[in-house]
């Protein structure tokens, strides 16, 4: 049963949406502010102003976002195949391009008051950001240096993209000055807590536990769907007595809207229970290797 194919025109615009607000509020807000919040974005804006002050060239944000993507993609292609590119493509180039084709029609907001432009700026492209995370995709950057790190590293996908921003930070403060970064760092948290909100939750993973008279079903379409294992648990009901099967699953945050979609659709009375989870260790997570 192939409950998340029904799913893919849904996906496709709510990436489509996400990837024009996230655009939008770089043109908007931060790029011509000169706030760069972390991520390929950010050190595409510190490049686009330095090339322009030093050397005379101007670098469009878009491309220098596509350029630092093209290589990101080509190194993740080879680690982790063409299945991991071809999902994080359409975002990682549809936001480059639409950056640089909004760009002469979006003017430059809250250019008076930088403390607004960090926050209108982060939330927008933080909302922009999480409705492509809901979606199942991502944008590219950060994103991709964290989940390739992340296997040969003994830290977590978001530990590697905190450090790789800070790094982005302090960059903008030697080309822009430390002013700058600092509401640069505002804007960071700012979008961190909309793609937070966005996602319902804090956490990069998430724990689910199912309580359902389906749960062999469910656990056969959360394996095959979403290529993630569940443990199945026998529990008694105090009130009732009867015996039910329980499943305990864990998973990314960018995958648990299409977990709830598949027991929505195998069985709407299940009990579903989501809790985050401060580190997961083990197969398609965290390596234990390195970590003792």
């Amino acid at each position: 049963m192939r409950v998340l194919k029904s799913r893919r025109l849904r996906d496709f615009s709510l990436m489509t949406v996400g990837i024009a607000m996230t655009a939008w509020g770089l043109d908007a807000f931060l790029v011509p502010n000169r706030l760069a919040a972390g991520g390929v974005s950010g050190l595409a804006t510190v490049i686009y102003y330095w090339s322009k002050a030093n050397m005379g060239i101007v670098v469009p944000v878009g491309i220098g976002m596509l350029l630092m993507n093209a290589v990101l993609l080509a190194v993740a292609w080879r680690f982790r195949g063409l299945g991991y590119v071809a999902k994080t493509l359409y975002g990682a180039v549809g936001l480059s391009v639409l950056v640089d084709v909004l760009a002469p029609f979006t003017p430059a907001l809250a250019s008076d008051d930088l403390l607004l432009a960090a926050l209108y700026g982060g939330a927008i492209c933080g909302l922009g950001m999480g409705l492509v995370f809901k979606a199942g995709g991502n944008t590219g950057g950060t994103d991709i240096v964290g989940q390739l790190l992340s296997r040969r590293l003994p830290f977590g996908v978001g530990q590697i993209m905190l450090v790789v921003d800070a790094g982005v930070m302090l960059l903008a403060a030697l080309q822009f000055g430390p002013k700058l970064a600092l509401y640069g760092a505002v804007a960071i948290f700012v979008n961190s807590t909309a793609i937070d909100l966005v996602l319902e939750g804090i956490s990069v993973e998430k724990a689910v536990w199912i309580i359902s008279d389906h749960v062999d079903r469910l656990g056969e379409s959360i394996n095959l769907e979403l290529g993630r294992g569940a443990t199945r648990i026998e529990a008694t009901g105090v009130f009732t007595g009867e015996r039910r099967g329980t499943l305990l699953v864990v998973l990314s945050r960018n995958e648990l809207d299409s977990l709830k979609a598949i027991v929505a659709a195998i069985d709407p009375d299940a009990m579903v229970i989501i809790s985050n989870v401060h580190e997961a260790i083990g197969e398609g997570f965290k390596a234990m290797r390195g970590l003792g």
